[in-house]
């Protein structure tokens, strides 16, 4: 347990390597080594720890290693400290695991690009500074690492800063993400001002006794405000699928393992302070599961592989702020687990299809027959699309309907409901991506494309990822009452108030997983169909569907609400502060002082002609001058101007 920190160690040391040395030292080879290398140790450090925690009981399972002092000013004291208990564990194996899986993939992605080195640099420095988030026993040290991944997106989502479009996302992520920040810096002084430390033990030990419940809903909004930035939820959630300009590998990681799921960590973190504030208990799920719902309608009809999945993981990351907001932490961490084996899975999947067509495709309505070139690349999309969309037994049935079983059992009913029309939306538009993308006759080039499966390197963690998403339902078998992932989170949640009392069910267990199904099947059903058997509606029908088709299409047209209240008078406003105020009146002014200066300048220069003649000629003006002065002086005074008589 002493040596946990070399878990944030490896992928630094990887990061450093490869960012100061990989194009000027070391080997292709090497680089490569080391940058999946790196991640790899780092998840054997995490399993180790995990085992450690096992051995210990339950009571026994949070130790705190402090590391060394860093801040200590006056009444702040802010030591570099990692706090190991069961949900830091479980975000260690999950950041790691998975993030090693997509490292390896990006030895075959990434392989013939220039700037091979740089990408692994950044990668290694991403996912330490997701370890050092969810490691920090504070909320200081963990708003480095919240900056730090913000940072790592910035430069990984950019990452081909040559494009104008990858330049324009990667800005957009870090601005958009900055104003939930805000909120949450805003947030941290408050928790400072109320309990002069950052440590979470103080911090959680003293908040019933010293929170107000105004006080306390006032922390954890702004706390949320920043977990709505990072993990993309209303009305910040504008960011996410424009991220998709960078590599695919890049996309999984934020994704699956690393920045999205940062949010809900906070608000799990953070869940004591929570419980004291019931309106933002309502406001976390409110968000969460309206954004599911609104998510899921517009990858209805996208025609973007990756962003369709972009929007699936906005919807996902809504189900799991819904779990949070209801008091099912536990099963919103399961489904952020069992989420980061789909996802990463569905979205190295499509940067196979990629791979396939030459690295640039990414619109399904150029896509199609696939699944004859890409037999691998087919079986594990196909499968992480019915583990999206709830179809026992792979994971994502498991995660999914705890979370809803929990909301309805809680007595949220009406948060269920629109939970449940999600899911049959989601079931909907997973299927109709595989569809589109792997059957049906061929609608690219055959002439300049010639698809095939992609390298053995790329191929090896789509089928572990595939193996974790079929297995993985096991971690948490709620029907049968044994619940291993729930029972070893119980030491940082067994104090849930939300938990205690329940509800009669109104509905079943059996009817409850029956309507889920139901859904999904509903979902699944339809694509086949619309993409497989060619049904269309009758032509009444699409006219009436056109409206909501082209809403859909343009995304509810918040990009260009954003673009009128923000956007454009932002660029008014810095066109005029750079136009009439810079150029005009201040370079106008430091401008006119220069010319000042060198008329002045100019004029001197001509007393200096270096001709005696002229030189008594200025002192026989001179001489003059002070002769008047003198003679005014003298006449002044016997006036009477110098104060004397005459």
């Amino acid at each position: 347990m002493e040596l946990a920190w070399l878990g944030l160690l490896f992928p630094l040391l990887g990061a450093l390597l490869n960012g100061l040395l990989g194009r000027s030292v070391l080997s292709k080879r090497a680089v490569s080594g080391i940058g999946p290398g790196a991640v790899g140790l780092a998840f054997g450090v995490a399993v180790w720890v995990w085992l450690d925690l096992l051995k210990r009981p339950p009571e026994e399972r949070s130790v705190t290693l402090k590391l060394f002092d860093w801040i200590a000013v006056g009444g702040l004291d802010a030591p570099v400290s990692l706090l190991i208990d069961p949900l830091s564990v479980v975000m260690m194996l999950v950041v790691t695991g998975v993030g090693f899986l997509i490292h390896v993939y990006s030895v075959g992605y990434m392989g013939h690009d220039p700037d091979y080195p740089r990408y692994f640099a950044w990668l290694n420095l991403f996912t330490f500074s997701m370890l050092l988030l969810v490691m920090a026993d504070n909320f200081l040290l963990l708003f480095v690492g919240w900056e730090l991944v913000g940072l790592c997106s910035y430069l990984l989502i950019g990452f081909w800063f040559t494009r104008p479009s990858a330049a324009a996302a990667a800005k957009k992520a870090f601005i958009t993400t900055r104003v939930g920040d805000f909120g949450f810096m805003v947030g941290l002084l408050l928790i400072f001002a109320t309990f002069g430390t950052f440590s979470y033990g103080p911090i959680f030990e003293q908040a019933p006794q010293v929170l107000s419940p105004g006080l306390a809903t006032a922390i954890t909004l702004l706390l949320f405000a920043g977990a709505v930035g990072k993990s993309a939820q209303i009305p910040l959630h504008v960011w996410l699928p424009d991220a998709m300009e960078g590599p695919t590998p890049v996309s999984a990681l934020i994704h699956a393992a690393t920045m999205v799921t940062a949010g809900v960590y906070l608000v799990a973190r953070a869940h004591v302070l929570y419980e004291l504030a019931p309106v933002s208990m309502a406001v976390v799920a409110a968000v969460g599961v309206v954004t599911a719902f609104f998510a899921a309608t517009i990858a209805l009809v996208n025609p973007d592989i990756k962003r369709v999945l972009a929007y699936s993981t906005i919807s996902q990351l809504g189900y799991m702020f819904l779990a949070a907001g209801v008091g099912a932490y536990a099963a919103g961490l399961f489904h952020l687990t069992s989420h980061a084996f789909m996802k990463a899975l569905l979205f190295l999947a499509a940067g196979s299809v990629m791979h396939a067509l030459g690295g640039e495709e990414t619109d399904m309505r150029r896509m199609g027959g696939l699944n004859r070139h890409l037999p691998t690349t087919w079986k594990v999309f196909l499968i992480g699309a019915l583990a999206m969309s709830g179809v026992p037994p792979l994971v994502g049935f498991f995660s999914k309907e705890l979370i809803l079983e929990e909301a309805f059992v809680l007595g949220h009913a009406g948060f269920w409901l629109l939970g449940l029309i999600t899911a049959g939306l989601t079931a909907f538009y997973m299927l109709r991506a595989h569809f589109l993308t792997f059957h049906g006759a061929p609608r690219y080039d055959a002439k300049s494309v010639h698809p095939h499966e992609s390298p053995p390197v790329m191929l090896w963690p789509l089928r572990a990822l595939a193996a974790l998403t079929v297995v993985g339902g096991a971690l948490w078998l709620s029907i049968v009452d044994f619940a291993p992932f729930e029972r070893f989170l119980e030491p940082v949640f067994r104090a849930e108030p939300a938990m205690e009392a329940r509800p009669a069910l109104a509905l079943g267990k059996g009817a409850l997983i029956a309507l889920s199904l139901g859904a999904a099947a509903a979902g699944i059903g339809l694509a086949w169909l619309l993409y497989i058997k060619g049904w269309r509606p009758a032509a009444g029908l699409r006219r009436l569907g056109r409206p909501l088709y082209a809403l859909l299409d343009n995304k509810y047209y918040v990009d260009e609400l954003y673009y009128a209240l923000f956007v454009a008078p932002g660029r008014a406003l810095a066109e005029l502060l750079s136009g009439p105020v810079d150029r005009g009146l201040l370079d106008g002014l430091v401008n006119g002082v220069g010319r000042l200066v060198d008329r002045v300048g100019g004029a001197l220069r001509r007393v200096e002609s270096g001709y005696i003649r002229a030189y008594l000629d200025w002192v026989l003006v001179g001489t003059l001058i002070v002769l008047v002065l003198l003679y005014v002086y003298a006449w002044g005074w016997s006036w009477g101007w110098g104060g004397g008589g005459r």
